[in-house]
């Protein structure tokens, strides 16, 4: 897209930040009729997008509802994801000719490339004659007689509004910084402690050291938090530690120094299975009887770690079986910690909903200063929710400016 010239000119509204909210929200701005430009430290737009669901971009899930999100106030979200629904970006991306598909659980990939929904925003924009300043670093933001004087590296902008969509902390490798909350601590808006989410778990040394030779391979499993809450999906070994879906999504519910208990058969009755087995190959060991229901190299790990006892079936005593069903269905791991931002696919916590209007993302106390997206404390599940919050919140904030 061609930059246009921007200096000089008073902007209704300037968007900091080329990601998926800011984007959006620039679009809906620009098709309104408001003059629009958005900046943005990076050399491309979109670049967490380019990356997201192995670069096919999980864009929404169609089963979006409020109680797929974290937040302090767990109702903050939902008014904009109730007048923005997935089914509106949906229809946007089926508009666009992007084919795509569910993967599982209602998330939403396309089938080409995550290249194809940036190509969307940004057709989105240029149909709006939004102005995007990528390269250019917001120095300063300052409230002036017209709103708002924006000062970058690559000259200053006056607007109505300022709208932060900067995003989190996570993946730093692609530009993230804590710009928005600082900004928003700037004019005195309470920003909440942030970590990292929708991110793998690393283990101690001595449980590590044993699970390492399981890297690459995954099992279906129940993960839960001491709390109660749990989730139902492939576990991953890692040279680290464990990841894939089930771990993620419960890493946005576990705290420092918390245990997790893992289900390694939550489709099986082991007691059943094993009392089978043992009326029909009494002289087999049950390390290859288990290895029926769980990767061999798992079940030769578990009997290291004295899980699973090296026995033949038959010899295998009440006890016994009681134990190896209760380690193997309530496996408890405490976490030495999480991979950190590095890897984290969203930020916890960040600016503060109490300081937002919830029907328009706009400042109580800075009338004009607008927080959308990430950079909000508004976190949501693995599977196309978060790019849904970004939608939906750039949604309402467009048609908050767009109103005025």
């Amino acid at each position: 897209m061609v930059v246009e010239k921007v200096d000089g000119v008073v902007f209704d509204a300037v968007v900091i930040g080329a990601g998926a909210a800011g984007l959006f929200c620039a679009a809906q701005l620009g098709q309104s009729g408001k003059r629009v430009v958005v900046v943005d430290n990076g050399k491309k737009a979109g670049r967490k997008i380019l990356m997201s669901g192995g670069g096919r971009c999980n864009f929404t899930n169609m089963f979006v509802e409020p109680s797929a999100y974290i937040s302090q106030n767990p109702h903050f979200c939902k008014s904009a994801l109730a007048r923005y629904t997935q089914w509106d970006f949906i229809e946007l991306v089926s508009r666009y000719e992007i084919a795509y598909h569910e993967k599982t659980l209602g998330q939403l990939f396309c089938d080409d490339s995550a290249e194809q929904i940036v190509d969307m925003l940004l057709s989105e924009c240029e149909e709006g004659a939004v102005a995007i300043r990528l390269r250019s670093e917001v120095l300063s933001v300052e409230q002036s007689a017209t709103g708002f004087m924006v000062r970058t590296s690559s000259g200053d902008i006056e607007a109505g509004a300022v709208v932060v969509a900067s995003g989190g902390l996570s993946m730093p490798g692609l530009g993230a910084s804590p710009f928005g909350y600082k900004l928003a601590e700037q004019f005195g808006l309470k920003v909440l402690p942030t970590r990292a989410a929708l991110v793998p778990f690393t283990l101690h040394k001595p449980l590590l050291e044993t699970l390492q030779t399981l890297s690459g391979i995954a099992v279906p499993s129940i993960i839960s938090s001491e709390e109660g809450t749990h989730f139902k999906e492939n576990i991953l070994f890692t040279h680290r530690g464990i990841s894939g879906p089930a771990v993620l999504q419960l890493s946005s519910y576990w705290q420092p120094g918390e245990q997790v208990t893992l289900n390694l058969l939550p489709e099986t009755d082991l007691a059943s299975f094993l009392d089978a087995e043992r009326q029909a190959h009494p002289n087999i060991t049950l390390k290859n009887s288990l290895s029926k229901q769980l990767p061999k190299r798992l079940v030769e790990c578990l009997q290291t770690l004295g899980m699973v006892p090296d026995v033949l079936l038959k010899q295998l005593n009440g006890p016994q079986q009681a134990k190896l069903i209760d380690d193997l269905t309530q496996w408890q791991i405490q976490p030495n910690g999480t991979e950190g931002y590095r890897t984290a696919e969203v930020t916890l916590g960040g600016v503060d909903t109490d300081e937002l209007s919830s029907k328009t993302m706009e400042s109580h106390k800075v009338p004009g200063l607008y927080f959308i997206g990430e950079v909000v404390d508004v976190t949501g599940w693995l599977g196309g929710y978060n790019f849904q919050w970004a939608w939906s919140s750039a949604w309402a904030c467009a048609k908050a400016i767009a109103g005025r």
